[in-house]
Parts: C-alpha cells; structure tokens; sequence
C-alpha cells in the first residue's frame, strides 16, 4: 500500500476509528461500471469492520444555467444509484446531490474527515477520479484509492 499524505493507493483493507464504532464509507459514483467494482471491493476492504457506504453521485449545473435538475436525468441517476446499491450486501444510502460544480457538491455531502474510497481505472496520466481523490485528500477526508479492472 501506497500512502501520499491521507491519500492511500490499493490498499489491503480500512480502519475504523474506535473499536465497536460503525465505519460509514462515502462511495463517489463516478460511473456504472467503476462504482460496481467499488463496492464489490468494499466488501474485502472492510471485513470484519461494522460498516456502511454512503453511495454519492453529484449532478453538476454550471452557473450560466438555472439551478435545477430536469426530473428524467434526476430520476435515472437516482434509479443507477438504487440498482447499485441493491447488489452491494453492505448497508447502502444512495445519495444525489445538485451543485455548481463536483468539488462543491462533495464538500457538501461529506462529513469533516469522511473515509472515502475511490475507483479509478489504471492510465499513463491521471484520471478524473484520480483527481477527485487527491481533492478530497487535501480537504481532510481520508481517502483510499482503488484501481479496478
């Protein structure tokens, strides 16, 4: 496991902070078949943890646009994210959030000092979600960047 100051890569499983206490684990959905693996892997990386995920997705509306969400993107958001949840045997809370922008929608969702685990696909250069781990990373989250297939 790779450790870049609260930014872990692949790592072999996640801590919990105090013994007993339930881990919620915020999943960014950052497209079907990354965010499935992600939660497949979840079930590995917190064995033996009394854990939970918190599966995010944020809808970004750029300012020129009036704030809002046309109700057919927002409902098949909202459906990708119950199916994905259905499938994962950890306790799951779907989530959609409407913001300005990706980085203001999870400074929103999260809490101070969430554990968020993040799926990337392994590239030559960084990848978009690559780039969200680091953002969370320097906002204080702690953040455990997983490579998927």
């Amino acid at each position: 496991m790779n450790v870049h100051n609260q930014l872990q890569i692949d790592p072999g499983c996640l801590e919990s902070g105090e013994s007993g206490d339930e881990l919620e684990v915020v999943v960014p959905y950052t497209g079907r078949g990354i965010t499935a693996a992600v939660l497949e892997r979840a079930l590995a990386l917190t064995a033996g943890l009394n854990a939970k995920i918190m599966l995010v997705a944020v809808h970004a509306v750029p300012y020129p646009l009036p704030f809002g969400c046309p109700s057919a993107v927002h409902a098949h958001l909202v459906e990708q994210l119950v199916d994905l949840a259905s499938r994962c045997r950890l306790p799951v809370s779907p989530q959609v959030v409407l913001a300005r922008s990706r980085d203001e929608g999870f400074q929103h969702a999260l809490k101070p000092g969430s554990s968020v685990l993040v799926g990337s696909r392994k590239h030559l250069w960084r990848t978009s979600e690559e780039r969200l781990a680091r953002s969370l990373a320097r906002d204080g989250h702690r953040v455990a960047l997983v490579h998927v297939t």
